[in-house]
Formats: C-alpha cells, structure tokens, sequence
C-alpha cells in the first residue's frame, strides 16, 4: 500500500473514531453523569487503593476503606457547615426587621428621589387585584401541575443518580488496574505507543491540576475569610466560604461572593466606606487569584482562551447538568492535551493536499 495513502487513511481513522465517541456521548449524556463523576472520584482515590494493594491489602477491603474515609470527610464537613450555615441565617432572621427598616426608610427615599418615582406599594390596589384574579389561581395552579410533576421526577432521577454514584465507584475502585489492562489489550497494536504515551500526558496534566485547583480553592477560601472579616463583615465566615469554593469556575465564585457580600455590607454599615472596603477584598483577592495563587499552583495546564473554558462549561452542564460544569475544566484540559497532538495531523500530506 503506498505510505502516504496509508497516512492518510490512519487520519481518517482517527476522525472518524472522534466522531463515534462525540455522537455516543451526546446521545447517553442523560444516563452518563453518576458514572463519569464516579469515574472522576475513582482516578483520584485510585493511588490510595493502590498503595494499600502494595501492602497486601486486598483492592477490595481498600475500595470500601477509602468509601468509608470519603463517607467520614463528606459527614464532618455536613456537621461542621450545618450548624455554621444554620447559626448564620438565624442571625440574618433576627436582623431582619432592622434590615426592612432600613431598606424602607432609607433605601427606598433615596431611590424615589433620584429616580423620581414611586416605590411605596398601594395595599388597596393590591387587595383589590387579588381579590379580583383569585378565581383564576386555580387555572394557574392546574397549569404548573405538569412543571411541578417535571420537576419532581428530576429530583427522583438525581437522587437515583446519587445513590448510583457509590456503587459505581466501589466496582471502579476495585477493578481500576483490571479495567486499564483490558483498554491497554483493546488498543490496535499500530496506535499503541501514540495512545500510550498520550494517555501518560493525560494523566499527568489532569493530576497536577486537580491537586493545584483543590489547593487554589483552600487558599482563596482562606483569603476571602481572612479579609471580610478584617473588614468587619458579619458573615464574613459563610460568604467566604462559598466564594473560596466555586473558585474553580472562572470568575463565578468572585462574582457570587461579591454579590453576597455588597448585599450584606449594604445592611450592615450605614455607609459606604465598608460596602467599599469589601470590593477592595474582592479586588485583592481576584488580583492574587490571577497573579499569584493560580499560577503558582495550576499554571498554564489548561490555557485554555476564556471563551473557550465559558463554551466548555455551558456545554458540559447542558449534557450532564451541575456535575457537567465541575467536570468542564478537567475535561478541557484533556482535550488540550489531545489537541496538541493534531499538530501531527497539520503536518501531514492529507492537511496539505
């Protein structure tokens, strides 16, 4: 067969194989997210297990001791954050009333005369439209039956998905270094050494990046606390918390925890210097986010362009829904790694014909 046909054709093969896998996942994402996130637990869990299996511990006792050991951490941080979250919205409760009057007597006159229109609710306008449309609250009701039956069955197929998430990963866990074997077995002798050596590149990207971003997250966590609460917020703890861990969206655990934060600046302090002092927080810490902290513990494994990571997760999240966006980032930077290897393909004869 003449080599350069022969090239060619391998390419193909290649296209044609991306094409099977794209269609395939499009077509089971419904049913696909348990076992990818199982899938993701498993890659990072797996050294544990075999680490125990190189002391003669059998891979199954290891698969269900390192269960048990993620079951415990996921139990102590319910203890810890429950009754955290729950002490910190019972002090929002209490200072409600102060916040409605505040948001009444202040709030509320400031905009009207700025804007210059009124935002005072006329109750009798408003008894007389509810008294008037409350015959059709039945239509409505009977018109969001079916949204309401929608979304209870999409609570029932999440937590089916949940509880299928451990079982996966215990049989994951368990035959790991088995299931790897029988890929390696499956590989066409002919792409063996290139699927291999990109499947090392894989492996070692994905690794340091999940480390480097579980240790991003630990630090901004850190960061953001430390400062709202060195600006004197009062749910600096809570806000901190849950800026420092969607960090690993780009820009979402910034804006989510800027948000939080101005609303709660804005019916704590009577002025602005400490609504302003809290967007300095959140300034310094995107800065050192950006500058410092990323770099130094993730760099450039993915670089990935900014609109590519935002098409990324909205894509992951249509197709697996909320466990598609924590997948997003991992995934890019897998696809990275195999993009880089078309580079081969842009130098070969049927690029260039």
């Amino acid at each position: 067969m003449n080599p350069e046909y022969s090239g060619n054709l391998h390419y193909l093969w290649w296209l044609l194989l991306a094409c099977v896998a794209g269609g395939l996942i499009y077509l089971l994402s419904p049913i696909l997210t348990p076992f990818l996130l199982a899938a993701v637990i498993a890659y990072i869990c797996n050294p544990m297990v075999s680490y125990m299996a190189d002391r003669k511990i059998p891979r199954t006792v290891g698969a269900v001791l390192v269960m048990l050991l993620l079951l415990g951490v996921f139990a102590a941080l319910i203890l810890i954050m429950v009754p955290l979250f729950e002490k910190e919205a019972n002090r929002f409760m209490d200072k409600m009333p102060a916040y409605w009057d505040m948001l009444k007597n202040h709030v509320i006159p400031w905009l009207e005369s700025r804007l210059d229109i009124n935002l005072q609710p006329d109750m009798n306008l408003l008894r007389e439209a509810l008294s008037e449309h409350w015959k059709s609250a039945g239509g409505v009701a009977a018109k969001m039956l079916p949204s309401l039956t929608s979304g209870g069955m999409a609570v029932v197929e999440f937590l089916v998905n949940l509880l299928l998430v451990p079982v996966v990963l215990f049989y994951l866990l368990r035959d790991w270094d088995t299931l790897i074997k029988l890929i390696d077995q499956m590989i066409p002798r002919y792409w063996h050494d290139q699927i291999s050596q990109l499947a090392r590149e894989t492996d070692r990207v994905l690794a340091e990046f999940l480390r480097g971003q579980l240790a991003v997250i630990l630090l901004m966590s850190i960061c953001y606390i430390t400062g709202l609460w060195l600006a004197g917020l009062e749910f600096a703890l809570p806000i901190g918390l849950v800026a420092g861990i969607l960090v690993f969206v780009p820009y979402l655990g910034m804006i989510v925890g800027l948000m939080l934060a101005t609303f709660a600046a804005m019916m704590q302090f009577q002025d602005w210097n400490g609504v302003i002092t809290v967007w300095v927080v959140f300034g310094v810490g995107q800065m050192l986010e950006g500058m410092l902290i990323t770099p130094w513990l993730v760099g450039d494994r993915i670089g990935l362009h900014p609109v590519v990571v935002i098409f990324a997760l909205m894509a992951f999240g249509q197709l697996f829904g909320f466990f598609g966006i924590l997948l997003a980032l991992p995934a890019s930077a897998v696809m990275l790694v195999w993009l880089r290897h078309l580079q081969r393909y842009l130098g070969s004869d049927l690029y260039n014909s």
